[in-house]
């Protein structure tokens, strides 16, 4: 009798996955611009409609625990599910289609009427449990470490010889992802009009590639700032090793312990890793660390206006196992902050979210290509499996304009318009 007791809540969670397949694939089957195939053992589904000459992808269930994980989760269920190895496909590309197609069609998914909704609400509360995520049913974030805490040889491995983690701008598809890196701080510094006279601070340094490039190519002088301790590491050596310490300082500080007046302020996609509540704090502090004719230059991945709200309430895929703790504001929430908490102004704006999309393909390229290495490295399969989904999301997500990137210009009110560098693509 005592042996019959725990087959019951083994019954009830192979229900549970029953009833969270037959959910899951009911979501599917709302497709109406691209279709997948969903292959279980011998079984294949096809869901939604393909589109003329798009390849409709196919992933294969490794294990029933994916239903339930996307079920009560979304895209970090989904995520975890990849991570664990309860799903798969045959590439990375393949992947990345899938993804793509989801996302394109995410308004047909989550708006099936004020009844179905009710309906789904309610089927992923009886599938799911407080216990659910417990165990080996949870990636903890403590088991896949910080985002840097893989080490600059591991991000050197997918990252060209810039070493720069921000999207480039690629003037031609057969653009080097160096030489394209090496466009983007170029229009930056040409933006801002920089020049010997200039003294700069940068929040969010990475590995220096802005500094040692303004520096470098235009003479001014750089502080930059970063709160890693490797990348302030790394950054310090490549400053040293170009013969720049005369004009860059690399800090090992946080921004808002800088200090001092500048002509230039330049922060390329940190601004994302701030909680929302931040962002005026953030602004606020630009604005006082710039002179009265001063121009700060931001480039931040950004999302749709009207998702903002509800985004930066929700833990998707990103926020939960790769930046805990951000948040991608909109251009909206951007402005609004800009003037609540400054005197600030934009004076120019180029969306590059495009150029994003390309840029996490690029990474991918290389990181699939280095896998070997990633080995040699004791990079475990659970983080490089991590990393294969998180550059495959955010390429479809920027293919799919579900999220953008966004250069701009703001000025202090001092600053007039003579000189302002605008791009001819």
């Amino acid at each position: 009798m005592k042996r019959a007791g725990p087959a019951r809540p083994r019954h009830r969670k192979g229900a549970r996955d029953l009833a969270a397949r037959a959910l899951i694939l009911g979501l599917l089957g709302r497709l109406r611009n691209g279709a997948v195939i969903v292959r279980e053992g011998n079984r294949r589904h096809l869901c939604g409609r393909p589109v003329p000459g798009e390849t409709v992808p196919e992933v294969v269930v490794v294990s029933p625990k994916v239903w339930r994980a996307v079920a009560s989760d979304g895209s970090a269920g989904l995520g975890r599910a990849w991570i664990s190895g309860w799903w798969t496909c045959a590439t990375l590309d393949e992947l990345t289609t899938f993804l793509r197609v989801v996302m394109r069609n995410l308004d047909s998914i989550e708006k099936p009427g004020a009844f179905g909704k009710r309906m789904r609400l309610s089927a992923v509360r009886a599938l799911t449990r407080p216990g659910d995520r417990s165990g080996e049913a949870e990636i903890e974030r403590r088991n896949i470490g910080s985002h840097f805490d893989l080490g600059n040889e591991f991000f050197a491995l997918f990252l060209d010889k810039t070493m720069t983690y921000s999207s480039a701008i690629f003037p031609s598809p057969s653009t080097s992802l160096e030489d394209a890196q090496l466009e983007k701080l170029d229009r930056i510094c040409r933006k801002l009009n920089l020049s010997p006279a200039n003294h700069v601070v940068e929040i969010g340094a990475g590995w220096g590639s802005f500094a040692v490039h303004a520096a470098s190519r235009y003479g001014c002088k750089v502080t930059a700032t970063t709160i890693s301790d490797r990348q302030h590491e790394l950054a310090s050596s490549r400053v040293k090793e170009a013969g720049l310490e005369d004009l860059v300082t690399v800090l090992h500080s946080d921004y808002r312990e800088l200090s001092g007046s500048y002509d230039c302020l330049v922060s390329i996609e940190m601004v994302e890793a701030l909680d929302s509540h931040q962002y005026d704090r953030y602004f606020r502090t630009c604005s006082e660390l710039l002179k009265p004719g001063g121009l700060m230059a931001l480039q931040s991945i950004v999302v749709d206006d009207r998702l903002f709200e509800s985004a930066k309430r929700t833990e998707d895929f990103v926020k939960r196992y790769v930046l805990p703790g951000s948040c991608i504001p909109s251009v909206g929430a951007i402005l609004d902050s800009v003037a609540r908490s400054s005197d600030l102004r934009l004076v120019a704006l180029d969306d590059i979210g495009h150029h994003c999309a390309e840029t996490f393909r690029r990474w991918k390229q290389a990181f699939v290509a280095h896998g070997a290495e990633m080995d040699a490295l004791g990079v475990s399969e659970m983080s490089q499996r991590l990393f294969e989904f998180y550059f495959s999301y955010c390429e479809a997500a920027f293919a799919e304009r579900r999220l953008g990137d966004v250069q701009c210009i703001l000025a202090k009110p001092a600053w007039r318009a003579a000189g302002l560098y605008r791009p001819t693509s």
